[in-house]
């Protein structure tokens, strides 16, 4: 089943520190859950057309509680490996500890990404997170077989606005947030628009480009799961500056209101096929 990986350990620097790490674990868990089943429709659809055969050797970087990874173990079957890495395994162990052709690797995708080892590589919402983004993506890039397929989907916090809200003003000072604690981390808050000429560049032919951003009402799906990064992630929100607790307040009013339109993010989605040997 593809050759032995030893785990690397879940260290990173301090200008790569995981936005979510030390939160709530069950929050935590929670939002991962309510991502998948909010954003892994369109994840699979991208996936599809990439052509999963059988035999497949799949890697899923920031596998989350992992449903993609057993998504794609089943298109890979039997003949086929999926690896599932993270820097915390314990939510995907319970999904995928007893799935066929899957392996769990905790720690840094470094650790895996083997120059032509994969047939597919699927990564979302981990780019955003790595001061040296692009080095993650070189190696990702060279993991690549000749012909193979990549599939990216990274966020584009910019584009953050209240539509309509009694604390639209809250909402929007909560989003200048946002983007100040990512840029004071090294880390771009646009990055997903960045994403399509990255992969040109690099020498890959971009096959789709998507940018999703919804304008949500309060309550739905992606406000009631801003709302809860909002709660894990209000003391690096504080540190910032630029909200106060009412603030904070104010903007878990907006994402929970039925009356409240805004947009909280977008998705930046792009396949992209590493050229095959002339």
């Amino acid at each position: 089943m593809g050759d032995p990986i030893s785990p690397a350990p879940a260290v990173v620097s301090d200008g790569d520190q995981y936005t979510f790490a030390n939160v709530d674990r069950l929050l935590e868990l929670e939002r991962l859950r309510c991502i998948q089943a909010i954003f892994d429709p369109a994840s699979r659809r991208l996936l599809d057309a990439c052509g999963v055969a059988p035999g497949a050797r799949c890697l899923e970087i920031g596998a989350g509680a992992g449903s993609i990874a057993l998504w794609l173990a089943e298109r890979a079957g039997n003949q086929g490996e999926v690896i599932a890495v993270d820097l915390d395994a314990a939510f995907l162990r319970p999904l995928l500890a007893n799935a066929s052709g899957v392996r769990i690797v905790e720690g840094e995708a470094r650790a895996v990404l083997a120059p032509s080892r994969f047939d597919l590589v699927h990564v979302r919402y981990v780019l955003v997170h790595n001061a040296d983004w692009e080095a993650l993506l070189d190696a990702t890039v060279a993991s690549l077989k000749p012909g193979a397929a990549l599939v990216i989907e990274e966020p584009d916090f910019t584009v953050a606005k209240a539509a309509f809200g009694r604390d639209a003003g809250a909402f929007d000072r909560v989003n200048a947030a946002i983007r100040t604690m990512f840029r004071e981390a090294a880390k771009d808050p646009a990055l997903g628009v960045r994403l399509p000429a990255a992969l040109e560049q690099r020498g890959l032919r971009v096959e789709r480009a998507e940018n999703a951003a919804p304008l949500c009402r309060g309550g739905e799906p992606v406000a009631a799961m801003m709302a809860m990064s909002t709660r894990q992630l209000r003391d690096k929100y504080l540190a910032t500056g630029v909200v106060r607790d009412d603030d904070l307040d104010g903007y878990l009013r907006f994402a929970a209101d039925p009356a409240s339109w805004g947009v909280y993010y977008a998705t930046v989605s792009v396949l992209a096929r590493k050229r095959a040997l002339q």
